[in-house]
């Protein structure tokens, strides 16, 4: 399939995916992952073929960090502390008993086209990332799947060594719990320690620009004609209204907060760059009636919107305001 091809509709070009200073967001990759499944979509197992090209030198600080760990429990604690830097869709969470060790994948929220592709994808991945942990690898007890079995497993025997099950309650790769305290051969405290704050500097910056407040926002004003309410926002972040309310509370925020941040910035801007009316502003805000809005700009900065642009030496257009 040609590069030209994989990046159709995502707006990048074939340079700037291989340019280490380039963000992709999670809908470009979303957007070349069902450019995939259109071609080859009947391939059985493509989502581990995927995940067999995933290497821990690829994750930058947060591989490293897993490879210096002192044994396999500290690097799977440090890996889910910062998962954020390797796994865009879905959460994935760890449960360990007296004999066994458990990775989880929760992909309830992501879109139902693309869930069976990226849990073979990330299953494959952490299993290759186990190989390079330990040379010889961490044995697979079990692998299950929540969706339909492919009509071949080849692939999947050959990567785990086992025959998944398919249909299951979860996603689940679970291992001998022995595993976990026994140490790693590359372990350096130094190195780890390191490579750990620059997860956490990589993190915050991640956040600052790309929280899911930040998504919120830049949802808020993609289109010039109109403001989504927060089910539109809720779907285009793949997620529900009620998650994306408390993603954001973690975040010390809400969609109300986020909507009212954004209509004042943009009434500023279309106040002082654009001759719109009282009311085409209203409607360009989301406000059912102008009275709402000139009410919302009054609590914002204190006057109407015609006397803060007569302020700023635009003149607003005439049309009557309500008191």
């Amino acid at each position: 399939m040609p590069t030209t091809a994989c990046l159709t509709g995502t707006g990048l070009a074939a340079e700037a995916v291989i340019d280490p200073n380039t963000t992709v967001t999670a809908r470009q990759e979303l957007t070349v992952v069902r450019n995939l499944l259109d071609r080859f979509g009947t391939e059985p197992g493509l989502g581990v073929e995927a995940g067999k090209r995933y290497h821990i030198s690829l994750y930058g600080p947060w591989g490293l960090a897993m490879l210096a760990s002192r044994t396999l429990r500290d690097s799977v604690e440090m890996a889910l502390q910062y998962v954020e830097l390797a796994f865009a869709f879905g959460q994935l969470r760890f449960e360990e008993t007296e004999t066994e060790a458990r990775l989880i994948l929760e992909d309830q929220e992501v879109p139902a086209d693309v869930r069976g592709f990226l849990a073979e994808r990330v299953m494959t991945g952490i299993q290759m990332i186990g190989r390079e942990l330990f040379s010889a690898g961490v044995p697979v007890q079990r692998l299950t799947f929540r969706h339909r079995a492919p009509a071949d497993t080849a692939r999947f025997r050959e990567v785990f060594g086992l025959e998944p099950e398919f249909g299951a309650d979860r996603n689940e790769l679970a291992f001998d719990a022995v595993y976990l305290d026994m140490p790693l051969p590359q372990a350096n405290e130094w190195a780890r320690s390191t490579c750990e704050q620059m997860c956490r500097d990589l993190l915050a910056r991640r956040h600052a620009r790309t929280g899911v407040a930040g998504a919120v926002r830049d949802l808020l004003v993609r289109d010039p004609g109109r403001v989504p309410d927060q089910v539109e926002v809720a779907a285009e972040l793949f997620m529900s209204p009620r998650t994306l309310s408390r993603r954001l509370n973690e975040e010390g925020t809400s969609f109300r907060v986020l909507l009212d941040e954004v209509r004042q910035a943009l009434s500023e801007e279309l106040l002082d760059h654009t001759d719109m009316t009282t009311e085409q502003l209203a409607a360009r805000l989301g406000y059912a009636e102008a009275a709402s809005f000139i009410r919302a700009f009054r609590r914002w900065k204190g006057c109407p919107p015609q006397e803060y642009r007569t302020r700023n030496g635009r003149p607003l257009p005439r049309v009557p305001e309500p008191v």
